[in-house]
């Protein structure tokens, strides 16, 4: 299993403009390379091999025009090639979107492997660099003297923080003890979920909170002239207020993810479909402030790292219209409606209580009594042959 562990850095004048050169040739040869794609594809009907990505680096190095790019070390350069070949199979594998031109105003980053860097007691060591990279590590429980990392990724944020990323493999750990609970979770705005034994996790919307703020410094922004100073001081100051919020966000995420797989051995999620909800603009800054994909990324990993299960269920699954008590199912339900009574059982339902304990019962039809039997409900699907949806398989089981 691979771990990383992220520090803050402090480079030294001298390395700062290292990785700042570092940090451009790499924007560089990415997007050369991209563009270079985009004129076979278009000109000639044909796909850019890793290959020939490769040997166009090795002769851009020996024109006049872009000699410096032998000035800076060689290894993230053919790791730019290498991530954008990924891409670019993730891309037609329909996993990932089109690969973009990256921009110099955003997040800038240089991957590094072995032969790149040391890492000796402790120390650091870039290649290019003289002194060793001063970063703070904060994770107690890891000894770094005996840190054998296989890549350091060298970063640095738009409101100018550094960071070095140590990427760690590692043996996979212990599962956890068995918690003897299920859990069926409804995700939402006004509660950012809901789970099927009742209880209710508020939506803290760190975005909303921090909006106030965040439009003040970008209309102090908008109001400066572009390409000076102030401008430069008024952009960085948003963009901190931004690392505010999504830090806020990621904490809540981890505390939340790990508190649901610390308490449930399974756990059942519906597959939203995030990307189309987002395209209504009155509710798309309150769901992406929300996290959802973020939220289910994390449970993924935890889940596969504590030896929990997690089963995601189909996103057409009418989980708010069905009674949990009877299995009557509505022919409509409005969102504005919170509450419901069931006209065959007169069972009166919270909206996104009944769901929790629906999608609850659609995830143990699929599971089945042992953890872990999962009927093809993959949480990530890859390959042309997708398997059935989980509740087109088997319909849900009702509790007597």
């Amino acid at each position: 299993m691979r771990t990383a562990y992220k520090c803050r850095a402090y480079p030294n004048p001298e390395q700062a403009a290292i990785f700042g050169r570092t940090f451009g040739c790499v924007r560089l040869v990415w997007n050369k390379t991209l563009a270079e794609r985009h004129r076979a594809w278009h000109a000639d009907g044909r796909r850019t091999s890793y290959k020939e990505a490769d040997a166009a680096l090795t002769a851009w190095k020996k024109t006049e025009n872009l000699a410096f790019l032998n000035e800076v070390s060689s290894v993230p350069l053919q790791q730019a090639l290498r991530h954008q070949h990924a891409a670019f199979v993730n891309f037609f594998a329909g996993r990932a979107r089109f690969p973009r031109f990256k921009n110099r105003n955003a997040r800038q980053s240089a991957h590094f492997t072995r032969s790149a860097f040391r890492m000796r007691d402790g120390e650091l060591r870039v290649a290019k660099t003289s002194a060793p990279l001063v970063f703070v590590w904060s994770f107690d429980e890891v000894d770094l003297a005996a840190l054998d990392p296989t890549m350091v990724v060298i970063s640095r944020e738009p409101d100018g923080r550094w960071y070095v990323t140590f990427a760690v493999d590692t043996d996979a750990p212990e599962p956890m003890a068995a918690a003897g609970h299920r859990l069926g979770v409804d995700l939402g705005v006004k509660d950012f979920a809901v789970t099927s034994d009742g209880h209710r996790i508020a939506n803290p919307k760190h975005l909303e909170n921090k909006q106030r703020n965040l439009a003040r410094y970008q209309r102090r922004m908008a109001r400066c002239q572009p390409g000076s100073n102030n401008r430069r001081k008024a952009k960085a100051k948003v963009a901190r207020a931004h690392r505010k919020v999504r830090n806020a966000r990621t904490d809540f995420l981890h505390r939340t993810s790990t508190n649901l797989v610390r308490h449930a051995d399974t756990i059942v999620i519906e597959d939203l479909n995030v990307s189309g909800m987002v395209r209504n603009r009155r509710v798309a800054r309150a769901i992406s402030d929300c996290g959802w994909g973020e939220f289910r990324r994390q449970l993924e990993y935890k889940c596969r790292r504590a030896g929990r299960t997690l089963v995601v269920i189909d996103r057409w699954y009418p989980s708010s219209k069905i009674c949990s008590a009877c299995g009557h199912r509505l022919a409509e339900l409005s969102l504005s409606t919170r509450a419901w009574t069931c006209p065959g059982c007169r069972t009166r339902h919270d909206r996104d209580l009944n769901a929790a304990k629906n999608i609850l019962a659609a995830g143990r039809a699929v599971a089945g009594d042992t953890p872990g039997d999962v009927c093809g409900a993959d949480v990530r699907r890859q390959g042309s042959s997708l398997p059935q949806s989980a509740v087109k398989q088997k319909r849900p089981r009702r509790e007597p």
